[in-house]
């Protein structure tokens, strides 16, 4: 039994034909089974691959973009401060694939962290290039990273110590990040130099995949986190893009002022007593010897000015308790208006230590 097999004379005439018109091109009609009846024409129909299971929807795609996008921005911000250089994180990607794939991109070394969250089921893994790994120790021994040559082996025992400092301040910008979803702290369980020897979920169990893309001075690379869709499963409902928004926006003015109020009361400020104050010329400074006396208009009764971070803040009597010098607070100061002794009440304490 032989085939017809048409010759290629025959086939430009045909498709010469078809783009005339006097060939009908043969309309394919699918048809769609289901319990109900339904119009396949309204109906949309698109391909699916069940090789690759989409299990997150584009709202929860984009809303896990944009809450890594603020983790980015603060991981930069304290990558900067710890290695004292500009280091600028963004999201390169964000993406479900499965976890054959995730682990086949990735190169072999490399610093592959297993990270586990305390109210999450699973784990998650945080990858970091060496291109970027290198350079970042490089900088916190003193290197300055232009001549660097990126070694083919797995870290030694001091660098994954020194790269610990760092997947820290990831964990703590990560955590930040997802408050607004879920207050979480991570903690590294493992880390391995070798992705393929690491299996967390089965190769075809979809993951979420978020890369970044990390510069610092003259070196760049990559970071790459991947989440489980087992380990968000239950946060699922809560990563939709409106009700994200909504938490972010509609978080209560009470737990703001709370936050503020508890970060700016943990800042150190700068208190002096301003004891008198008055002016010469540079001639007489230079000329002071020990035992002169500078003689001011101010009464040594009169109160002293107390002031915090070079602001005038209180009005203060000098005094001396437990044999250190000290500074009563009377009143506030009001800008431009001398001092007025209290109105009544008890009067504050402040300590404040001798001079050197």
């Amino acid at each position: 039994m032989f085939a017809d097999v048409l010759e290629q004379n025959e086939i430009d005439a045909l498709l010469d034909a078809v783009d005339t018109g006097e060939v009908e091109q043969e309309t394919v009609h699918g048809q769609i089974f289901s319990r109900n009846r339904h119009d396949g024409e309204v109906i949309e129909v698109r391909p699916y691959d069940f090789k690759r299971p989409e299990r997150v929807s584009k709202d929860q795609m984009r809303a896990l973009q944009t809450l890594h996008e603020a983790f980015a921005r603060n991981f930069g911000a304290s990558l900067s401060g710890f290695l004292r250089t500009i280091v600028e994180v963004k999201v390169a990607n964000c993406e479900q694939m499965t976890y054959a794939e995730f682990i086949s991109c990735l190169p072999n070394p490399t610093s592959f962290n297993l990270i586990q969250a305390d109210q999450l089921e699973g784990q998650i893994c945080l990858e970091i290039s060496p291109l970027i790994i290198y350079p970042i120790i490089d900088r916190l021994l003193g290197g300055t990273t232009l001549d660097l040559f990126i070694p083919q082996r797995p870290m030694t025992v001091i660098e994954t110590k020194l790269i610990s400092n760092v997947t820290q301040r990831g964990l703590e910008a990560l955590a930040e990040a997802w408050a607004s979803i879920r207050e979480l702290n991570y903690t590294v369980a493992a880390t391995e130099s070798n992705p393929q020897l690491v299996q967390i979920v089965p190769p075809n169990e979809v993951v979420v995949v978020i890369g970044f893309e990390i510069k610092m001075s003259n070196r760049a690379g990559t970071m790459n986190l991947c989440i489980p869709y087992n380990v968000i499963e239950p946060v699922m409902d809560e990563l939709a893009a409106q009700s994200w928004f909504a938490v972010s926006a509609n978080m209560k003015d009470a737990e703001i002022k709370r936050r503020i109020d508890t970060s700016i009361s943990r800042a150190p400020v700068g208190v002096s007593g301003i004891l008198a104050e008055t002016t010469m010329t540079i001639s007489e400074l230079i000329n002071l010897q020990p035992g002169d006396l500078i003689v001011t208009e101010k009464a040594a009764t009169d109160p002293v000015v107390i002031r915090v971070e070079k602001e005038d803040k209180f009005w203060a009597s000098m005094g001396k308790i437990k044999d250190k010098r000290a500074l009563r607070v009377l009143n506030e100061v009001v800008p431009g208006q001398r001092y007025a002794p209290p109105a009544g009440g008890e009067l504050t304490e402040l300590e404040v230590p001798p001079a050197e």
